[in-house]
């Protein structure tokens, strides 16, 4: 399926979240959503030891490598799209990620106010 078109939750181009590991649904390196992403990989995150182990015990383990997937397995510092209900599950839970505004998609918003989003920038926050 095509992916949503790909604005920033400022309304901007969406910017680069990583390409080492190459992150997004996609594998295009942007936080891009669309009708075929169900989890809705959308927040463009630097990942934390905290945040890794949280969602390690929420039955998503980030940080082993699965090869047979493509997956090399994430480590603290690491820039990855995550899934916006799991980072405001993280949020909620005190272990949210800092994230970059410019580089979340602005499907982000549906699901994660900005205000919380703001709280977490590691970039400009427009």
């Amino acid at each position: 399926m095509k992916p949503f078109a790909s604005r920033n939750v400022f309304g901007g181009d969406l910017e680069v979240c990583g390409n080492d590991p190459v992150a997004g649904f996609y594998r295009d390196g942007r936080c891009t959503t669309g009708y075929d992403d169900t989890g809705i990989h959308s927040v463009c995150a630097e990942v934390t030891r905290e945040f890794l182990e949280f969602s390690r015990a929420q039955g998503n383990d980030l940080a082993t490598p699965a090869p047979e997937a493509g997956f090399p397995g994430l480590k603290p510092g690491d820039r990855w799209c995550l899934c916006a209900s799991r980072w405001l599950e993280a949020y909620r839970a005190g272990y949210a990620p800092g994230v970059f505004l410019r580089a979340t998609h602005e499907e982000t918003l549906a699901i994660i106010p900005i205000d919380l989003l703001r709280e977490h920038a590691r970039d400009r926050a427009d």
